[in-house]
């Protein structure tokens, strides 16, 4: 019976595993490239588009050298798809309520990040209430 290492090792090239010192350097680097895109999926994930997807690859990538990658990711599959069935199940009513709420989260980190001060500027429109109180006054 294999163990968890074993899965593992058996995901990187053969030459890898003779040399320890470029085995660690790789499991750094897809613990690092692996890292950086399940966060941008997850930062993704209210907005339309591929945010779902992107936390997908992000975990597969880990999961070539990690097994807890690759549990988390069986994990998030299962409940995804137990969300989207559920969602399916609900009255419209839910579903504009589900939709309404993603929009809210869209629109507050739209203007926490200062997109509508950003783009109030080009319109020439100079309103307070458009400024991000985590940036503050652009001037």
């Amino acid at each position: 019976m294999r163990t968890e290492e074993d899965r593992t090792i058996g995901a990187t090239p053969k030459w890898f595993r003779r040399n320890p010192a470029l085995r660690l350097a790789y499991r750094i680097g897809v613990g690092v490239v692996g890292g950086l895109v399940l966060v941008l999926g997850v930062v993704l994930i209210p907005y339309p588009g591929p945010g779902w997807l992107v936390v997908f690859a992000g975990l597969a990538i880990l999961a070539t050298e990690f097994a807890w990658a690759g549990r988390l990711l069986k994990f998030a599959k299962r409940y995804y798809d137990a969300w989207v069935e559920w969602l399916k199940r609900q009255s419209a009513a839910v579903k504009l309520l589900v939709l309404t709420c993603t929009c809210l989260v869209v629109l507050a980190t739209c203007w926490l990040l200062g997109a509508f001060s950003l783009v109030g500027g080009w319109l020439g429109l100079d309103w307070p209430w458009l400024e991000s109180p985590i940036f503050g006054n652009r001037g």
